[in-house]
């Protein structure tokens, strides 16, 4: 399998992206990683490693660079030659089977619409990040951004399209299905929600029902439904919410020996619960609909995330993930 990885993509890009699949690639020899990007900026960075090039790792020059603050279809539009849009190219014209961006979100958007192109059938493709859970298994959410408005036939695609991947890529026999709602109640909601809800059960899917936010982190679901807009901003009150808990806890035990001693002691437990809440060791999130596998990584990955990254693409290949979405979607 070749995955093509978006070196300019990110806030720590490329140290990120070269470190990242440089570990990958010493530790999947079966995998050919190519870093898509400046080269005048990438292979110094390999050099420096001070050892070999592993042989199954690549550079292929691309001259420009989508910045975040862009706007996502003219950057892709114009700037043919940008890392990200050449790596969509690269995957568009099979030249790789997979590609991972921890870019711009609505260019990777935009480059997968324009450049790799949709399913058929799929009318929104949806963004599925993890969302950590208390039992540390985490639940599967879509759309939580690619899309800001849906409509009830888009979200029981990414219903459909959320119980797979859990499924086939992640092992769950049966994966719970959740619709994120004000109530738990079949009546509950909006226009939007109470026409998905009878959408969703009759998909031949393991459906729970109406899940609300405050129950997410408890694993009610494996996979959970939403539109764009309350899923991103779901997604980003969970990230403050843990930011500003790690925030007070370190200010408490700071405050004095005791407290300090204290926070020692505990020291391996706060790992734990730090770790359990890490958005790396999930690696990315796949953009569900498209013709070929994209993975978007997190703006802020690091070489550990990038790594897992790969480490989930391999995983998605390896499950036929597009070809039996494909297959669902379409009935053949």
């Amino acid at each position: 399998m070749r995955i093509v990885i978006d070196a300019m993509g990110g806030d720590h890009a490329p140290e990120c992206n070269v470190d990242g699949a440089w570990s990958a690639a010493m530790e999947w020899k079966d995998t050919q990683i190519v870093l898509v990007g400046d080269q005048a900026k990438i292979e110094p960075l390999l050099k420096a490693k001070g050892t070999a090039v592993p042989d199954n790792l690549t550079v292929h020059h691309a001259s420009e660079v989508i910045d975040g603050d862009d706007e996502p279809v003219k950057a892709v539009r114009r700037k043919k030659d940008a890392s990200m849009v050449v790596a969509g190219r690269m995957l568009k014209e099979k030249q790789a089977d997979a590609m991972i961006s921890s870019g711009n979100t609505g260019a990777l958007m935009t480059t997968g619409l324009l450049v790799v192109g949709r399913m058929e059938g799929i009318e929104r493709p949806a963004l599925a990040p993890m969302i950590p859970t208390l039992d540390g298994v985490g639940v599967l959410a879509l759309d939580l951004g690619a899309n800001m408005d849906a409509k009830p036939e888009h979200l029981a695609q990414y219903a459909l399209m959320g119980s797979l991947y859990r499924e086939k890529v992640m092992g769950i026999s049966k994966p719970r299905v959740g619709l994120l709602n004000v109530g738990t109640e079949p009546g509950k909601g909006n226009e939007l929600t109470k026409l998905t809800f009878p959408l969703i059960e009759q998909l031949p899917i393991h459906f729970v029902g109406n899940v609300e936010a405050r129950d997410i982190m408890d694993g009610t679901c494996d996979v959970l439904v939403c539109d764009g807009f309350a899923g991103n901003i779901l997604l980003k009150s969970i990230e403050g919410t843990a930011g500003a808990m790690f925030k007070i806890l370190k200010e408490q035990f700071s405050q004095s020996l005791k407290s300090k001693i204290g926070a020692a002691l505990l020291l391996p437990q706060l790992k734990g619960i730090k770790e359990k809440m890490d958005y790396s060791e999930h690696g990315g999130a796949p953009l569900l609909g498209l013709s070929s596998l994209v993975i978007k990584g997190h703006g802020s990955s690091d070489a550990n995330a990038v790594k897992n990254a790969v480490r989930q693409t391999r995983i998605a290949l390896q499950s036929h993930l597009v070809e039996n979405i494909s297959k669902e979607i379409s009935g053949k």
